[in-house]
């Protein structure tokens, strides 16, 4: 069980009375987390891997180190599948870019991507002919639930890649992904997941998924921004041509020729995000100190206050699934008002930080939300049952208000 009042003390921004309900867009970073990046620049500031000095050498290991406590956290075969990138949207394009298309090949994707993981896969169709296949969510609609029996009329021997979030940015549904992995296998295509939204939130075994590629993000995570993660496969390594090329990638350059690494330091061009890792190398033993089980439990339960309470207002339309099927997101709409005047009324008056507006995701506000935008409020493990009561309390003071 969490002690969540001892855990917001590494917060000092919590001190000062804000209510942060955001961590879907970015979690906030504790202390242990700067820390560890000031220990970098205070005691062994130099680049990594081509040094021979000391303290390129301590650099270097502090940041190999980090592959390997990323591979760890998500059961990953070695820390040779661990890609440091600058975020989730990279790692996608790194393997949307990076794949040998052919003419006819197709891609299986959902209506409840994030644009990162949407846009990409639109303009691999229109670059190399290939087809894009969208699955939508069953009725009701609003609950934006995927089921695997969608996919597998959809899936086939032409399918190249399915590329889907592991659970929605807006509607925080989760996907069934161990099912989808086993169709899309059945038909020799690869699985990627943006997991931009579980990795954090969620205990993540890429082994049991079956999962080819996952793409992550360390802001919202506790990391700082500036750092991502990409995992590829061991043996899929080979079919991903890199994004970028140089310094850092080469085994041995010629007048005319080049040999890459053949490890995943190949997809690390140039100087790496050095402090930026080793803050998510410390963000990665922060969770794993207090347990992905207990954080996933303390937030189920903030998720089912916020969710009750909310549901209960008049006027208030909620959209997702129900508590037990999401992670801790929820979007609502507050009668015909415009969300970013529910989110700037909520800031004003009461120190609450949400997010309003599409999320990045305009198809699935559009076809299954049906407004031009909604109010999403998300929780992290240092949030707090009486925060959410404060939302509610809130929410249903406009309400009244509204109703004046």
């Amino acid at each position: 069980m969490l002690d969540v009042q001892n855990v917001r003390r590494d917060f000092p921004i919590l001190k000062t009375g804000v209510i942060y309900l955001d961590s879907a867009a970015s979690s906030l970073t504790p202390e242990p987390v700067l820390q560890s990046m000031l220990e970098f620049y205070h005691q062994y500031r130099a680049n990594v891997v081509r040094g021979v000095h000391h303290l390129s050498q301590k650099a270097s290991e502090e940041y190999e180190r980090v592959h390997s406590k990323v591979a760890e956290f998500i059961n990953a075969r070695s820390d040779s599948e661990i890609i440091i990138t600058r975020n989730t949207t990279e790692g996608i394009n790194t393997v949307s870019n990076g794949l040998k298309w052919r003419n006819g090949d197709k891609i299986v994707t959902s209506i409840l991507e994030h644009h990162s993981n949407f846009v990409v896969w639109l303009r691999v169709r229109n670059q190399h002919h290939v087809d894009v296949e969208i699955v939508r969510p069953r009725e009701p609609v609003r609950r934006g639930v995927l089921d695997p029996a969608d996919f597998e009329a959809v899936i086939d021997d032409r399918t190249r890649l399915v590329a889907i979030t592991h659970a929605s940015n807006l509607l925080g549904s989760i996907t069934p992904v161990e099912e989808i992995a086993e169709i899309a296998h059945d038909h020799g295509a690869y699985l990627l997941l943006d997991g931009a939204q579980s990795v954090a939130h969620m205990k993540v075994d890429v082994r049991k998924i079956g999962c080819d590629f996952l793409a992550f993000s360390g802001h919202k995570m506790c990391a700082p921004t500036g750092v991502g993660v990409l995992y590829i496969r061991e043996d899929v390594m080979g079919e991903v041509e890199p994004l970028c090329i140089g310094g850092g990638t080469i085994v041995d350059v010629d007048l005319d020729s080049y040999r890459l690494e053949e490890t995943s330091s190949r997809f690390e061009a140039g100087t790496p995000p050095i402090a930026e890792s080793i803050g998510l190398g410390a963000a990665v033993d922060y969770l794993r100190r207090l347990g992905m089980e207990n954080i996933e439990a303390h937030e189920r339960q903030l998720t089912v206050q916020m969710h009750e309470g909310l549901a209960g207002l008049p006027q208030v339309e909620l959209y997702g699934p129900e508590p037990a099927e999401k992670i801790g997101v929820t979007a609502f709409n507050v009668g015909d008002l415009n969300p970013h005047d529910v989110a700037l009324t909520l800031d004003v008056s009461a120190n609450i930080m949400v997010r309003s507006g599409h999320h990045c995701a305009f198809p699935l506000t559009r076809q299954v939300i049906r407004r031009p935008g909604s109010v999403r409020a998300s929780v992290y493990f240092y949030n707090t049952g009486a925060e959410i009561e404060k939302l509610v309390s809130t929410v249903s003071d406009l309400v009244a208000a509204m109703n004046q």
